[in-house]
């Protein structure tokens, strides 16, 4: 008995050294495996370092550089050659790639940016505001403020990644609340119409959109109730102004906007409805519709027309009141009220008692219905297009007339993710015309018409054919959206037609001494034309959102799809991103290592220093949860 005890007693002993050792065992290949992916870490994080070491000084080196130039406008604003260089090193993302064009332009662009942030002291409500220019000085065609807000959409897509959110948050609350939503826009020689309307409603704009997009970087829930009962009044102006009132109209209920006031001057569009008009307009024709309405030096001989004569508020100082339904104004009005609808459903959920009726679900269905209108009307089968009507209630000239040429403007529902995915294909064709000759690729750059059409010119002050950043930011993006949330499977050739079109704008900047500026000319244009350092569209958003894929959302989460080409880069950094009130940092190379052989493409996600994702494809989707 006493042996068997013993025996039972060693035996269980045994067992537990032995469990012991297992425990020991497999501690240490947990500690050995933790240590190596701590050790790789450690190499990838330092790897980082390097590159934001790197940006950081090609950034500092340019601002300098910049600061130099002597043929430039003196900046708008607080920001110039003896600050600029700390505030923008603090606050713009930090990017460098193994493309030096595109990394030169991209902090060209930020700097460019810092000239145009501007503190107003407003002496209507004696408040102080950010807002941010386009043009220098305060031009006549602008807020009193001296901001505009046609490019006010483009200005908060770019603008949104700063690190402080103080910039955007004032510019809204001037536009949506502050005098510019209250004061009429100055009616001076530069007034080309007779409809009165606010500031903020000058020009057509998406800035709740803008707003959206912003909230979705540095989300404020505080800020945003109390703005948006102002961002419901802002689009309840262009639901009174700016939309067609005729029951029996084709065009009923779409929104309508003049040519300059849509910030286009001329277009092709309003060109064929002005030729098939009568009355007021039977001046125009095919023969000389070129000696009234192509570049503002036309539009004295219109004033001095009989038409003119016989039809006083048919014209403005030579210019057509010819209000036309376009693709543009009701993506932009589709975007803006669906912002509405996503911002409520936000404040919905954090302020319940404050909603008897859920607002979100109206403007959802708002949106809905308009949708489907623009669909029906202004998509045309035949030419595989989104085409521009002439408003059924113009008071003068054709209405509810199609008007038979793809123009840029054609893409707009896409950058609104309007068109609905689950017909997506049926509208897919359209974006052929991108890549095509007959359409609107070119040697130096995009065209704003089709290339085909017998009226295409590109050297007129116009719309017609010449290139203007600003449609380029809007196709971008449109042709980036249709890649991701559309396609069913991303070809290199789509990713290669993005790059090549970017790389295009890139190489109109003119690296070697950067500017931006309003138009340049597709076919054989080496620079920008007209203003220079000028606020009109986006290059910052185009490379962090459009090509690189960092998605923002209203979650605490963001999105990482990158639609780079392979062989184009061997690296890059995109980093010091304030989001969620987290940084975050962000590289892609192809060689890690120069020592080892084979494909080592690694994609690594820091959030707040921390590695916290990779990716072995560049191109593959990652969401990142925070």
């Amino acid at each position: 008995m006493r042996n068997n005890l013993i025996s039972q007693v060693m035996k269980n002993f045994n067992n537990w050294k032995l469990l012991c050792l297992i425990v020991i065992i497999l501690s240490s290949n947990i500690v050995l495996q933790v240590s190596c992916s701590s050790s790789k870490a450690i190499r990838l994080t330092e790897e980082r370092d390097k590159l934001q070491q790197l940006a950081a000084k090609q950034f500092s080196n340019d601002v300098d550089e910049f600061n130099s130039y002597a043929d430039r406008p003196a900046p708008d604003g607080a920001f110039d050659a003896g600050n600029n260089k700390d505030f923008l090193l603090e606050n713009a993302p930090s990017f460098i790639c193994s493309d030096q064009h595109i990394n030169r332009v991209y902090n060209y662009r930020w700097w460019m940016v810092s000239k145009h942030l501007k503190e107003y002291a407003d002496p209507e409500d004696q408040k102080k505001y950010w807002v941010v220019t386009e043009f220098f000085g305060v031009k006549p065609w602008a807020s009193r403020s001296g901001a505009i807000t046609c490019p006010a959409g483009h200005q908060f897509y770019d603008v949104r990644w700063l690190r402080d959110p103080k910039f955007l948050k004032s510019y809204a609350d001037y536009f949506m609340s502050g005098s510019a939503a209250r004061l009429n826009q100055r009616e001076n020689g530069n007034f080309l119409t007779y409809l009165s309307r606010p500031e903020s409603h000058h020009f057509s704009s998406w800035m709740i959109d803008g707003v959206d997009a912003y909230l979705r970087v540095h989300p404020d829930a505080k800020w945003l109730h109390g703005i948006l009962p102002d961002m419901e009044r802002h689009q309840a102006v262009w639901d009174s102004l700016f939309t067609v009132k005729a029951d029996q109209s084709k065009t009923q209920g779409l929104y309508k906007i003049l040519d300059l006031y849509d910030g286009m001057e001329f277009s092709l569009s309003a060109v064929l409805g002005l030729i098939e008009s009568k009355g007021a307009y039977a001046m125009y024709t095919p023969a000389s519709w070129k000696e009234y309405y192509l570049g503002w030096e036309t539009t004295a001989k219109a004033a001095d027309s009989p038409q003119a004569s016989a039809y006083p508020q048919a014209y403005r100082k030579g210019y057509p009141d010819f209000y036309l339904v376009r693709p543009s104004v009701n993506s932009y009005a589709y975007g803006n009220i669906k912002a509405l609808s996503s911002l409520y459903k936000l404040d919905e959920g954090k302020y319940k008692s404050a909603f008897k009726v859920r607002k979100s679900d109206m403007y959802a269905q708002r949106a809905t219905t308009l949708q489907t209108k623009v669909m029906d009307v202004l998509w045309n089968t035949e030419d595989q297009f989104f085409n521009t009507y002439s408003a059924g209630d113009n008071a003068y000239g054709v209405r509810d007339f199609e008007a038979r040429v793809r123009e840029s403007v054609g893409y707009s529902p896409w950058y609104f993710n309007m068109v609905p995915s689950e017909d997506a294909s049926a509208y897919a064709a359209a974006w052929d015309m991108l890549a095509s000759d007959k359409g609107f690729n070119n040697k130096r750059g995009m065209s704003t018409a089709e290339r085909q059409h017998p009226y295409y010119n590109e050297q007129a002050y116009a719309w017609n054919g010449r290139g203007w950043p600003f449609q380029n930011s809007v196709v971008y993006k449109a042709y980036a959206n249709y890649l991701r949330n559309y396609k069913r499977e991303i070809t290199d050739a789509d990713r290669s037609l993005l790059y090549e079109h970017i790389e295009k704008l890139t190489q109109l900047h003119n690296p070697d001494k950067p500017n931006i500026g309003e138009w340049y000319i597709p076919t054989d244009g080496t620079e920008f034309g007209g203003e220079k350092d000028y606020f009109h569209s986006t290059y910052p958003d185009i490379i962090i959102e459009d090509l690189l894929g960092f998605k923002a959302l209203h979650k605490n989460q963001f999105v990482i799809e990158p639609l780079l080409p392979a062989g184009e880069w061997d690296y890059f950094y995109l980093g010091r991103i304030r989001y969620h009130d987290h940084d975050v940092d962000i590289v892609w190379k192809k060689d890690w290592d120069e020592a080892k052989a084979g494909n080592q493409s690694v994609l690594c996600v820091w959030v707040d220093n921390k590695l916290v994702a990779t990716s072995k494809s560049l191109n593959k989707k990652l969401t990142v949860k925070l």
